[in-house]
């Protein structure tokens, strides 16, 4: 099952999401809870890079509420960025003092070698000392991986010369059997909590959010991070480390099959983005009037992986003002139905709009 979720107030959006979703299957009120948001680098949320605080903080309200009263955010930010900073300039040490949740700095914590896949693998000895883990990163766009998402976010749970070894190691399969690792390790006692506000459109460091607004929550890395690859124009197969998973066994691939369960789908927040580098190079060709932010943040990922268009003058129309209305050019999303050429969904997937421009 996976939940979605818009909105533009994105604390009360958080703490929706889990209290529709079945984390409560897997919950107990004695548990230790550790959260790991993606803090890659010290740089706030806005800047498409990290997690935002009060998606952090939907959860926490979410796991008070609860009953759950051992909290703890722990990260380990890219490997020569600082951590201790990293809280600081993200706003986690407000979070922290707010509601008396300990941050826990794993650049300063001991590694504990597991062997998984012909690997040996070194993750942080803090990470075990909780009953359950829920993964909190940012759907984004990664200059290696193609994108980072939840299972990726997993290798802030190791030292900072074990990140740079896993390079080495080629990312994916390393990715894969960390992943492993951590399926035995808690089994049941983990969930995905996916960021997907303003992930960045091309680079982990930030510098081109895209806003969609949205918060997607599941049980299953490997089903989560599929149905995400989608959102941003790629087949799940296209990211090596998903499919690696999937062959693991750690999970299957979203599909018509899958249970969704869609939060305020009928008052998707509109384009707020007023201006974004990459995004401006596409306005002229986008014919815009009222779209939803989910489907012209699907529209900006898909145009930014075609690359050079070539559409003869034609526009590509997007948005609820073009309900009822025909035209000849390309439709983005089930309002443009009334056209000859268009990409169905509500919201529409990037990977079906990049199909629709190659």
């Amino acid at each position: 099952m996976i939940i979605v979720n818009y909105g533009l107030d994105w604390v009360k959006t958080t703490y929706e999401t889990l209290a529709a979703c079945d984390i409560n299957k897997y919950l107990k009120k004695e548990f230790s809870v550790a959260l790991k948001p993606n803090l890659v680098v010290e740089k706030p949320a806005s800047g498409g890079a990290t997690t935002h605080p009060q998606t952090l903080e939907g959860i926490i309200l979410f796991l008070k509420d609860f009953g759950i009263k051992n909290i703890s955010i722990m990260e380990n930010s890219a490997a020569g960025h600082n951590t201790a900073k990293a809280f600081k300039a993200c706003g986690y040490e407000e979070l922290s003092k707010k509601y008396a949740v300990k941050l826990c700095d794993l650049q300063k914590d001991r590694g504990k070698t597991i062997k998984c896949e012909g690997l040996e693998i070194n993750i942080c000895e803090s990470v075990f000392n909780c009953n359950f883990f829920i993964n909190v990163p940012v759907l984004k766009a990664h200059s290696q991986t193609k994108m980072t998402c939840c299972m990726k976010n997993l290798k802030g749970c190791m030292p900072q010369s074990e990140m740079r070894r896993f390079h080495t190691l080629g990312l994916h399969k390393p990715i894969a059997a960390l992943n492993a690792i951590f399926m035995s390790a808690f089994k049941k006692a983990q969930y995905c909590v996916v960021d997907g506000i303003c992930g960045d459109l091309s680079f982990e460091e930030g510098g081109t959010p895209v806003e969609a607004n949205r918060i997607i929550a599941g049980a299953n890395p490997v089903l989560v991070d599929s149905f995400c690859a989608q959102q941003i124009g790629y087949n799940p197969d296209e990211i090596e480390y998903l499919s690696l998973g999937r062959k693991l066994g750690l999970g299957e691939y979203f599909s018509p099959k899958t249970k969704i369960i869609e939060l305020n789908s009928d008052c998707k927040p509109l384009v707020q983005m007023k201006s974004n580098r990459i995004a401006d190079q596409y306005r002229g060709f986008i014919e815009e009037d009222s779209a939803c932010s989910v489907c012209y943040a699907s529209l900006i990922f898909a145009l930014h992986r075609r690359g050079a268009l070539n559409l003869k003058g034609k526009k590509i129309c997007i948005g609820q003002g073009f309900r009822e209305k025909s035209g000849g050019g390309l439709g983005i999303g089930a309002c443009t139905k009334g056209f000859k050429n268009f990409v169905d969904g509500c919201p529409v997937k990037a990977s079906d709009v990049l199909a629709a421009l190659m």
